[in-house]
């Protein structure tokens, strides 16, 4: 697009709002962008873009693939910019091409990564052509936005532009059927012991060919509809991936890269982190980084801080676990991950919508979408909800054939902490929605406390 004496105007008007709020000690990760757009709708066509652009979407994993990229290109000396601590909405993104950019709008380095939210697509796809792009899966998310997966795909499809490179995930048959047209690589992870062609969750968003609608033979099914599959009427199927983990350890995975076996190191073997780690490495390795080195590189890079994070105390374990509130695929996996840790473990469950919260509306249907059902494993000694709707989420874990005994719940979530039966878990859980972290962290630390309490007095 043309830029216009009113165009620089904007711009200087907008780094100029930049620079007076970080003087005040405000982050401006939104603010300058979002008064950039208000006052040139067209202002990110109109900024001249680094000489390479990544783009990372997807319903989920999306700030954990981001993160590992951007860890790797750190560490590796790569000189690029990304909106890691910033909005992933057109606002966000409008922010960060102002903050790396000159007072004439010329690009100050000559990559960027950015994570995407799919919902701001047509607000930033339309004006900004990615070299590459990454979709981690496609399922359904909150009610509010886009519950129905398919609807997300149409929109992907409507405003990626033809001919970007796509790196894909081939066990999602929604997500690998991006964009048909459109230069692919994709990703999998070959079938595993224990992966059956049932699958145990409630939520199925592909249960039919998205082709043809014939009837779907599973060769496996992992979680909801991710697995591999081909239609009985059509043919249609999984595609054949070029990042494949074949074999997974606890403390690493092999990945055969067309044709050649590669070890890469992973913080946890949990599928979700696998799927995260294996999108990251194919991204990387499409943008031209030797496997070796990213090998490496990860080595010493592990899963984001405000996503998982372990902590050992006296022997038992304090875990942060992110559960998007609203996301009933996200909270089934958090859940299963409680159910398949060792030992005998605790949950403290914060699912509030943050924002709904402080109105105290909500649309609570979702918690009837996620498999609660693994939580009434024998081996969840307890499990404690805190927060405005602790009501509807004790009803939905008695239906989930939770006993009463094992749920203690709250309105206040300053009283979750203190209702720890310390003595009782090897681990405690603490899960929590993307924008109550610093609620958690709070009460992890309260959590330690008392597990050291119940450890020192079990040594007296």
């Amino acid at each position: 697009m043309r830029r216009t004496p009113y165009f620089y105007l904007v711009l200087f008007i907008s780094k100029l709002v930049r620079f007076m709020l970080l003087k005040l000690g405000r982050n401006a990760t939104n603010f300058p962008g979002e008064l950039a757009i208000w006052l040139c709708k067209s202002f990110i066509g109109r900024m001249p873009k680094p000489k390479k652009v990544i783009c990372i979407t997807g319903t989920n994993g999306k700030t954990t693939v981001a993160n590992l990229i951007e860890d790797v290109l750190e560490k590796t000396g790569a000189d690029f910019y990304c909106n890691r601590n910033g909005s992933n909405v057109y606002s966000g993104v409008a922010s960060l091409l102002l903050a790396n950019s000159d007072w004439r709008g010329r690009p100050t380095k000559e990559l960027a990564v950015f994570e995407l939210d799919e919902r701001s697509s047509n607000l930033i796809l339309p004006y900004m052509r990615p070299d590459l792009m990454l979709c981690t899966n496609i399922f359904r998310d909150s009610y509010k936005r886009n519950a129905h997966p398919e609807f997300i795909c149409d929109f992907l499809n409507k405003y990626i532009p033809d001919g970007v490179p796509m790196i894909l995930n081939a066990d999602d048959m929604m997500c690998s059927g991006l964009k048909p047209d459109n230069p692919r690589v994709y990703f999998s992870i070959a079938k595993q012991p224990g992966d059956g062609e049932g699958s145990r969750n409630i939520v199925q968003d592909v249960p039919a060919c998205p082709r043809c609608g014939g009837e779907l033979q599973w060769d496996f099914r992992r979680y909801h509809h991710i697995g591999g599959a081909v239609c009985k009427e059509c043919g249609f199927s999984s595609p054949k991936a070029d990042y494949t983990v074949t074999e997974l350890r606890e403390t690493d995975m092999v990945v055969d890269i067309r044709g050649e076996s590669y070890t890469f190191p992973l913080a946890n073997n949990s599928y979700i982190n696998v799927y995260n780690s294996l999108a990251a490495i194919a991204l990387l390795c499409e943008h031209g980084i030797e496997p070796g080195t990213i090998a490496q590189t990860l080595g010493s890079i592990g899963i984001s801080a405000t996503r998982y994070m372990e902590e050992e105390v006296n022997g038992r374990k304090a875990i942060l676990h992110l559960a998007k509130g609203q996301n009933p695929v996200a909270c089934s996996r958090a859940f299963q991950n409680i159910r398949d840790y060792p030992g005998r473990k605790a949950a403290i469950l914060f699912l509030d919508d943050f924002f709904d919260a402080q109105h105290t509306v909500e649309n609570i249907s979702w918690l009837y979408d996620a498999d609660f059902e693994f939580l009434s494993d024998d081996s969840v000694v307890q499990l404690i909800v805190a927060g405005a709707r602790h009501w509807d989420v004790y009803l939905r874990l008695l239906l989930a054939g939770v006993p009463a005994e094992r749920i203690d719940h709250m309105p206040e979530t300053s009283g979750a902490a203190d209702a720890l039966r310390a003595a009782e878990p090897d681990a405690v859980f603490i899960l929590y929605d993307v924008y109550t972290i610093r609620l958690a962290e709070d009460t992890e630390k309260l959590v330690k406390e008392k597990l050291k309490k119940e450890a020192a007095k079990n040594a007296d």
